[in-house]
């Protein structure tokens, strides 16, 4: 399958083909775009939440509040090239007290759209990809991610399975509760149909009791010891981290209070690597700030 041209993102409009839940706040979104789309693994499309006008008065209350315009949100694809476009999307939680940021558009799309919905997006965009000679930078690609950061990483592993044989694929994710595990099955099946090419651990953060569950399931955080076992061969590995960072909030609460604002997932797994000897041209990065 050859690699996508790039191309600056264009606005086109998508009916919504399909509404699939994956977890009881998370759904995915499959469309049909009124026009062939090219992108690659790993990219995103934006939404303007001002087309919806069930959001008017929200955006309004907002806009007034922020004394600026409402911007475009971005969402990751979770379909590979080839595959029916599909983006997948997790409730945003609500940024904290102080915080004039709220959920406004992740609500409506997990919620409120339905079967036979059409939708303005633009896209697709970001540098979140493989790059087109992977085989020969590394044979192991591990992805670190936790909550909707698996989102483009399901679809870079889907492309990549596909197109890049010689490259095999560790996914470590983490997430509060087994219920809470986007792609679970989705995940396991490929590693089955895969079983030297990919390999599962899941961590769960607020969940003690792991009996029963299936595959690689560990209690607790991501640690930097967990990480060097299973990555061996690091000379040769890529690591792709996408998962909660330090948002604008915490930044502002932080500089007001004279102290540097609190590492979330992104920062502390990029601490783990970086105390492991990577370089940073081996480290990809998406951050959900």
């Amino acid at each position: 399958m050859p690699e996508p041209r790039i191309t600056k993102p264009q606005p086109f409009e998508v009916l919504v083909t399909d509404v699939i839940e994956e977890t009881p706040d998370t759904v995915t979104l499959v469309f049909q775009p009124d026009r062939p789309v090219e992108y690659r693994a790993g990219q995103f499309l934006t939404i303007d939440p001002h087309q919806f006008k069930a959001l008017r008065s929200q955006i309004a209350h907002l806009e007034d509040l922020k004394a600026k315009k409402e911007l475009v949100r971005a969402y990751s694809v979770s379909s590979a090239p080839g595959e029916p476009l599909a983006i997948t999307i997790k409730e945003e939680p609500y940024g904290g007290k102080g915080s004039l940021h709220a959920p406004l558009l992740s609500p409506l799309l997990t919620y409120g759209v339905q079967k036979g919905t059409r939708m303005k997006v633009v896209g697709l965009t970001g540098p979140y990809i493989l790059p087109p000679d992977v085989e020969k930078r590394a044979n192991h690609i591990v992805h670190v991610v936790a909550g909707s950061g698996v989102v483009p990483n399901f679809s870079i592993l889907k492309d990549a399975l596909a197109r890049h044989p010689s490259v095999r694929h560790t996914v470590v994710d983490s997430n509060k509760t087994w219920e809470d595990v986007i792609f679970r099955d989705a995940l396991a099946r490929l590693a089955a149909e895969h079983p030297d090419r990919l390999r599962v651990v899941h961590f769960l953060t607020r969940q003690k009791d792991l009996s029963g569950l299936p595959g690689d399931v560990r209690p607790g955080r991501i640690t930097k010891e967990a990480l060097e076992a299973l990555i061996p061969d690091r000379a040769a590995t890529m690591a792709y981290i996408c998962g909660p960072a330090i948002t604008s909030h915490e930044r502002r609460a932080a500089l007001e209070k004279g102290v540097s604002p609190e590492p979330r997932f992104l920062e502390t797994v990029i601490g783990h690597f970086q105390e492991m000897g990577f370089p940073n041209e081996r480290i990809k990065r998406e951050s959900f700030a």
